[in-house]
């Protein structure tokens, strides 16, 4: 799930690492584009088959994930539309929503005109 990649990310950057391995997920592919897109990350390669596929993940040093602010979780769903949606750290962050086009960032959201489940902020 989406939480424990962002947490992981977070730690390993912390820790100092260049790069790290994750289980693949759709989702998970879906959020480490957007991660990637906006800097956070260098690069993601898939690698194995079929039930054994993992990711790899560069990470970006230059851009560390400072904080994540997880929106919604299973017990607790938070949706809004796209007109809600609002700027992270004042353009530094990113908004991460689950959308009926996929998983997209707030802004190509509120471009697309579509709303959705709010996941996760990430600056």
């Amino acid at each position: 799930m989406y939480i424990d990649l962002l947490t992981r990310i977070k730690n390993a950057q912390n820790a100092g690492k260049k790069s790290l391995k994750v289980p693949y997920t759709k989702n998970d592919q879906a959020v480490l584009g957007i991660l990637e897109r906006y800097g956070f990350v260098k690069k993601t390669e898939i690698k194995g088959r079929s039930v054994k596929k993992i990711v790899e993940v560069l990470l970006n040093p230059e851009r560390p994930i400072q904080g994540v602010k997880f929106l919604s979780r299973p017990s607790l769903r938070n949706y809004s539309g796209y007109a809600d949606f609002k700027q992270v750290k004042g353009g530094r962050g990113i908004l991460i929503v689950s959308t009926s086009k996929g998983i997209l960032s707030g802004n190509n959201a509120k471009r697309e005109k579509v709303g959705g489940q709010m996941l996760a902020e990430i600056w």
